[in-house]
């Protein structure tokens, strides 16, 4: 593709004949659109201090009531799509709320797909089809698309949690849009404790409701215990990872994004390949550098980065004590889907 001709090269009044029937020429663009060997990537490498935007994000509770707000977020953005772009990647928007004493953020449901992290805090929950989900620190609670969900607060601190949708592709598709409703009734539905203990699941004695996300709640204090007894079972490896997965398929959580937590050894480096997938890391507990494409990043607890595709990431827990846990989304469900998940 080399050699292909530019748009330079036509004459104009053909040019223009094209622009008049609402057409393009293809081969002037066709190396930009088909790249030889790796693909053109606008994300950038980029890290966000949570030390940094914890103030920040405060401030804008003291500036902007709920009322006015529904959601008091502060967007991460990645440089190499733009700051209006508002996204991390193709197809994940990352975002820090937050959530006072005493506040109620209404009940509404969209069609992008999103999940919390939770940072800090405690006394809050989310409401999601009227289960109750608390909210305690690094627990994962799914709120998928077109489920009512609602976050209250009856504690005494901020509570604030990392908002990872895949908003950019939904609204891509020009699919994106939202519902507003009335405070949800709470109903004694507990997915995590249903499915808190691994090898088993309700038998069929009663009927299933097919329900496509039958776990909206991924305690933290379980998912840390998973890592610590699978790191138990494999003293030798450098780190073990685990999937939040649908406990009734066994596929990922949701649909177009894959959620993870990795636990590094003291002390350890983990090196990860080049992967199609652009991914997102948040640091729950410990201190990690990160080393992406030439930038270093120190990541300290609550800390976030995130890698484009097609790039090799190396992870090193700087203590030589404690383990690192690391959450980690990524676009592998969708990149499964479409056909192009690779590992180079």
């Amino acid at each position: 593709m080399d050699n292909l001709g530019t748009l330079e090269e036509l004459p104009a009044e053909y040019v223009q004949a094209l622009s008049e029937e609402n057409l393009v020429p293809l081969w002037p663009s066709l190396g930009a659109v088909l790249p030889a060997d790796i693909p053109a990537r606008n994300t950038q490498p980029t890290h966000w201090s949570y030390n940094k935007i914890r103030p920040l994000l405060l401030r804008a509770g003291d500036l902007t009531p709920i009322e006015k707000a529904e959601r008091r977020v502060l967007v991460m953005s990645n440089p190499g799509h733009g700051l209006d772009a508002m996204k991390v990647s193709p197809s994940m928007y990352v975002g820090m709320q937050l959530l006072l004493p005493g506040e109620w953020a209404p009940s509404h449901r969209h069609t992008p797909n999103a999940v919390r992290m939770i940072i800090e805090g405690d006394g809050a929950y989310t409401t999601v089809a009227g289960e109750k989900c608390p909210m305690n620190r690094g627990d994962l609670i799914l709120t998928p698309s077109g489920l009512w969900h609602e976050h209250s607060h009856d504690g005494q601190n901020p509570v604030v949690w990392l908002d990872v949708l895949d908003l950019p592709l939904i609204y891509f598709m020009e699919t994106s849009y939202h519902n507003v409703g009335t405070r949800q009734t709470v109903n004694p539905t507990k997915g995590h404790g249903i499915y808190a203990n691994g090898g088993v699941l309700p038998a069929p004695v009663f009927t299933r409701h097919h329900n496509p996300y039958p776990m909206l709640r991924y305690p933290w204090s379980q998912v840390r215990a998973s890592l610590i007894a699978l790191s138990e079972a494999h003293p030798n490896e450098k780190s073990v990872q685990v999937e939040y997965i649908n406990p009734e398929t066994g596929d990922s959580a949701q649909n177009i994004l894959g959620f993870y937590a990795l636990m590094i050894q003291p002390g350890q480096t983990l090196d990860l390949p080049a992967r199609s997938p652009a991914s997102l890391f948040h640091v729950i507990e410990g201190k990690t550098k990160a080393e992406i494409s030439g930038n270093t990043f120190e990541l300290n607890e609550a800390d976030t980065c995130c890698a484009p595709g097609y790039t090799p990431v190396r992870l090193h827990n700087q203590d030589t004590a404690r383990p690192a846990f690391i959450f980690i989304a990524d676009e592998s469900p969708l990149h499964r889907k479409m056909g192009v998940l690779e590992t180079r």
